[in-house]
Parts: C-alpha cells; structure tokens; sequence
C-alpha cells in the first residue's frame, strides 16, 4: 500500500470498459454460454493456465486468496491472481506472476486485453464481468507461472470463472445468505450454487460452515467422488497463546498469528493451509508457511488508515479502521474485531456506514448494538443502485441505534471531530466494497 495520491484509472481502459458494459444483455441471467463462446473464439486460453486453485463463498474469499498468494510466493513460486470487485482501478483485479512477486495488470496490457477480446466478441450479447474475466484468462495464458488463483464472482455453478475442467483444489470458504435474487432464498439453495465449482476427484477444501450449507457440499462431494477437507473434520485451526494452531493427519504447525486482523483471517489462513496441504503438485516447508501469514494484505478488510488525508479529517488521536463487509457474516466478524480492539484498549465506537439498496441493513447493523449507539449514514457517491442514507438510517433506529446523516465520509469525520469525547473514538467505516474504495481514494491510498 502506498499514501501517495491515488492514480486515476487510465482513460483508455475507463473507455473500453465504458462500450463493453453496454453489451449487456437485456436480463440479467446467469450462464456459461456468453464465456464460452468468447473463450472457444480466444481459442480456449482457461486451457493453458498454470494449475488453478478456484475459490468460491460468501465472505472471506479474497482473504483467502491472499493468503494462499502470500505463501506460494513465499516459497519462490510465481503466481497468477483473479479477484473482484476492484476498489480503486480495475487493474487491481488481475495480478500477473513473476519471479519475486506478482504485479497489477499494467494499463496498456489491460487495454490490450479488452480492445483483443472486444473485436473477437464482434458485439455479441456480454456481462462486463464475463468480458473481464476472458481477458484475465487471455492474459494469464501469455504469461508463464507457477499457480493460478481464481475468485468465483458470484455464486459459482454459473459464474464465469467456472469454466476451469481439471483444477488442482477447489475451495469454499464460509456461505451465508446474499445474494438471494441470484442464488436462491435458503442457505441451502446458496450452498448448491457455490457446490457447483467442485469436480470430479479434485480435493475440495471446506471452511467450518452452518449444517444446511454442508450437508450440501458434503453430498455434491460424494457425488463427483471428491476427497473432503473440511474444517473440524480433517484439519482443525484454532488460536493458542496468541498463536496459530493448526493440524491435521499430517501434523502440527505452531505459527504467528497473520498480519491481517481479526479472528476471523485466522479462520482464513487456516483454509489456506489446509488448502495447500490438500494438493498434491507442490510441497512446503513451515517456513514459508509463516512468512506467507506475515506478509498476506487485503486491502479494506479491518484496515487501520493510519496516513492519508481523511486522518486529518478525524479526530486527533482517534483510530479510524476501513471493513467493506456488507452482509450479516461481514458484520459479524468485523464486530468480532473490534471487539477483541475494545478488550486492548478501550474507546467510544463510531459506526459510518454506507450500503448498496440490495443488502439487509437491519441484519448487518444489528451486529454491532452492543457495541455502540452511534451510526452516520452516508451515501456511496457515483453508484447506482446505493442504499438511501435515510433508509439507512431507518433501519438502525429501528434497532435502537442513534443514527444521523451525512453528505458525505469527509462531513462524518467532521462531525465527529466536533463532539466531545473523554477518549479519541475508534471509528469503523464500512457497510459496502464499493464505499471502501471510494474512501481509499479519497485518503490517497492505493492497493499495489
């Protein structure tokens, strides 16, 4: 991460992106078919990738993922990285393998990559993320590299990164309910939609999950004769002394705990581990283990902002922390988090939260009740389809909270700085990926 003031996204690929997103078909449907003609056309790039690891879930996905980055590299692998959404450019979604570490697609590569998969389409009915994710698969296929890591978008059965025949692991990280106009109303429903990346005979690597979910990856597994790696059952990780424990039939591993906060990255590195440990291409040793948990970053999940320009917003002496959780889990956690914060050191908690219209508000404010009784709802600028702050603002009164509005992140640090405290407040930004990167870009700081 660096503080200095965040690049703008080329306009060349703000262009591109800018016609392609108006191939979008008419409805809104899930499918393979658009992928795989753009794919067949491209001659079939997710056929020459390095072995892939797929990753499917609600929440914990891109955690996951750099986790399981951090210590490929760590023991001198070269890795190729798919993840979504960006937070401040698109670049940030596709990461290339070199030796020494990956780096962020470049402008004119990316470019290059949309402009090639734009002519081939030849303006056939297309999502911009399917689009995308062509290119990432494009451009992960010209460049040679040890592992390939793709994020399932959403759901998985249908999403377009789903197109991968023979992966060395595939990976479910914790499911809970969102995205119901897509996947399904029940937990089950969801489960069966994320089941749909498991195949036939690759290890499936299960983070603990609610009985409904796993009886439905339990049964997909058996299905496709899938060996089973799952939390509790076949590798158990806990926190000892501060410490990561984790163990399976092959032993015990007493590691530092991750750099990325919350006990929930320690739920995430073990998915990692036990990930890595499942399949059968490549081997490592405890140390680049360790120094893989050390090094991991994700932007945006439990991140303290300790430089930029919106600390000088806040409060003096404050802590001012980023969480793009949206969901009831994503809420869960991040309380959780700064839970085990007030035990350290206790302060007044401030929520400022913003949400897109189609997440539960309720269910994601009502995690954070005991916490604090202070909310300011503010607006996501430039997207469509964000959550009113009124309604916002509605659905936390209804649970007791204390909730006022904002125009903006700027006036919410502002108010807060001219209330009086007895101690500097903790405060937490969150409710929405897409207002993390808006206050990433406001604060000048920008994922590398």
């Amino acid at each position: 991460m660096s503080s200095a003031t965040a690049p703008q996204p080329s306009a060349l690929v703000g262009e591109l992106r800018a016609r392609l997103a108006r191939l979008h078909p008419a409805q809104i449907d899930l499918t393979l078919g658009r992928i795989e003609r753009l794919l067949a056309a491209l001659d079939h790039p997710q056929r020459r990738l390095p072995p892939v690891i797929h990753i499917a879930g609600t929440n914990g996905k891109g955690s996951t993922l750099a986790f399981l980055r951090a210590i490929l590299e760590a023991a001198g692998l070269s890795v190729h990285a798919y993840t979504s959404p960006h937070l401040v450019r698109v670049n940030e979604t596709i990461r290339l393998g070199r030796p020494g570490g990956g780096v962020l697609v470049s402008d004119d590569e990316l470019a290059k990559a949309l402009a090639h998969c734009e002519r081939v389409n030849q303006g056939a009915p297309i999502t911009l993320f399917e689009i995308e994710t062509a290119a990432a698969l494009w451009l992960f296929a010209q460049h040679p590299a040890d592992v390939t890591l793709l994020e399932v978008g959403l759901g998985g059965r249908l999403d377009a990164t789903n197109v991968i025949d023979q992966p060395l692991a595939c990976v479910l990280t914790p499911i809970g309910i969102d995205h119901t106009e897509f996947l399904g109303p029940t937990l089950a429903d969801i489960a069966a939609e994320k089941a749909g990346i498991i195949r036939r005979g690759v290890p499936v690597i299960v983070a603990g999950q609610q009985n409904d979910a796993m009886e439905v990856i339990e049964r997909e597994a058996e299905r496709l004769r899938a060996p089973l790696h799952a939390r509790g059952q076949q590798w158990h990780v806990e926190v000892e002394h501060g410490r990561l424990a984790y163990q399976d039939d092959r032993g015990l591993m007493d590691l530092t705990a991750p750099k990325l906060f919350g006990r929930h990255q320690i739920d995430n590195a073990g998915l990692a581990i036990a990930t890595l440990r499942a399949q059968q291409r490549f081997t490592f040793d405890q140390a680049a283990y360790q120094a893989g948990l050390l090094s991991a970053d994700w932007p945006a999940r439990m991140q303290r902002l300790t430089t930029g320009r919106l600390i000088d917003d806040a409060p003096p002496g404050s802590e001012l922390w980023l969480d793009g959780g949206h969901n009831a889990d994503g809420g869960r956690v991040a309380a959780a988090a700064l839970g085990d914060l007030e035990e350290r050191v206790s302060r007044p908690l401030v929520i400022i939260a913003g949400m897109m219209a189609n997440k539960d508000a309720s269910a994601f404010l009502t995690n954070f009740t005991g916490l604090t009784r202070h909310v300011i709802a503010v607006p996501i600028p430039d997207r469509d389809g964000a959550m009113p702050p009124e309604k916002l603002a509605d659905a936390g009164r209804a649970l007791g909270l204390r909730v006022e509005l904002a125009d903006s992140v700027e006036a919410a640090l502002s108010r807060i700085a001219g209330l009086a405290y007895e101690l500097p407040p903790r405060i937490l930004i969150t409710g929405s990926l897409y207002l993390a990167g808006h206050v990433l870009r406001l604060n000048g700081t920008m994922p590398s």
